[in-house]
C-alpha cells in the first residue's frame, strides 16, 4: 500500500507541467552556479582572491543587481530539480530489479546535492553566510574523533573520489546523451555533446580532488587537510603547471555550466 502510494505520488510529480518547468529552471540556475564557480577559479589562477565553491558563487550572485531575487530563484529552482530527481528515483522504469536500488541511489544522491546547493542559496538570500571549509573541517574532526574515524574519513574520501571518477567516465563515454533529446541539426548536436564531454570531465576532476584531500586528511589524521571544492581547486596551484591546470578546470566548469543551459532545453523529463 505504501509502495503504491509512493509511486502514485512520484507519477503525479512527473506529470506536473509546473514542476517540469521549475525543474528546467533548476538546470538553468545550476548552470549559473557552475559558470560563477568556474570564473572564480580562473580569477584565483590569475592571482585574485575569492572562494571557488557554492558559497563563493552565492556571495558573488548576492552582489549583483537583483542578486537577492536571483538567489531565491536559484534556491527554489534547485529544490524543484531535487524533487524531480526524487520522483525519478521512485518511479522505477527499469524492470530489472537488480538495477533498481542502484538507479534509486543515483537519483537520491543527486537530489541531496541539489538540495544542499539550494539551501546555500537561500542562506545567502536570507542574509546569512555559509563556509564550506569550516563545515568540512568540523565534519573531518568529528569523524576522526570517533572509533574507526580514520577509516570512515578515508571511506568518505574514496566515495567522493568515486563520484568524481563517475563524472569523468560519463563525460568520456558520453553517457549523459541518453538523458537528452538532442536536436537533429548536426552542428547543434555536436556542440552540446562537446560541452557535455568537456564539462563532465572538468567537474569530475574537481570533485575527485576533494576526495583526495579527504583521504590525505585520514592518512595524516589532520582534519584541516580535508577541504571542500574551494580548497581542492586552490590546491592545484601547488602542483607543477598547477596555475595552468586550475585555469583549465575553471574553464571546464564554465563549459559544464553552459551544458546545463542546454540541458534545461533538451533534458528528457
Amino acid at each position: 500500500m505504501t509502495s503504491t502510494t509512493g509511486k502514485s505520488a512520484a507519477s503525479a510529480a512527473q506529470n506536473s507541467r509546473i514542476l517540469e518547468v521549475l525543474a528546467r529552471i533548476g538546470y538553468v540556475v545550476l548552470g549559473i552556479v557552475h559558470v560563477v564557480i568556474g570564473a572564480i577559479a580562473i580569477s584565483v589562477a590569475q592571482g585574485a582572491g575569492g572562494e571557488a565553491d557554492q558559497g563563493g558563487a552565492m556571495q558573488q550572485v548576492a552582489s549583483w543587481p537583483f542578486g537577492l531575487v536571483l538567489l531565491w530563484v536559484i534556491g527554489l529552482g534547485l529544490f524543484a530539480l531535487a524533487l524531480w530527481q526524487i520522483a525519478e528515483a521512485f518511479l522505477v522504469r527499469d524492470p530489472d530489479t537488480k538495477k533498481k536500488w542502484g538507479y534509486r541511489v543515483k537519483y537520491v544522491g543527486t537530489a541531496i546535492a541539489y538540495t544542499a546547493i539550494g539551501v546555500t542559496a537561500l542562506t545567502y538570500a536570507l542574509g546569512g553566510r555559509s563556509s564550506s571549509e569550516q563545515s568540512t573541517d568540523a565534519l573531518s574532526a568529528q569523524l576522526l574523533a570517533t572509533p574507526g574515524g580514520v577509516f570512515l574519513l578515508a571511506l568518505v574520501g574514496l566515495i567522493i573520489l568515486g563520484v568524481g571518477a563517475a563524472f569523468v567516465y560519463r563525460g568520456a563515454k558520453r553517457k549523459f546523451e541518453k538523458h537528452l533529446m538532442l536536436p537533429g541539426r548536426e552542428s547543434t548536436h555536436k556542440g552540446i555533446t562537446t560541452f557535455g564531454i568537456v564539462g563532465y570531465i572538468a567537474k569530475g576532476i574537481a570533485v575527485a580532488i576533494v576526495g583526495v584531500l579527504f583521504v590525505v586528511a585520514a592518512v595524516t589524521a589532520d582534519p584541516e587537510a580535508a577541504g571542500g571544492l574551494d580548497a581542492a581547486l586552490k590546491s592545484l596551484t601547488e602542483l607543477p603547471f598547477g596555475v595552468f591546470i586550475l585555469w583549465l578546470v575553471g574553464a571546464g566548469l564554465i563549459v559544464y555550466g553552459i551544458f546545463c543551459f542546454a540541458r534545461a532545453r533538451y533534458a528528457k523529463m
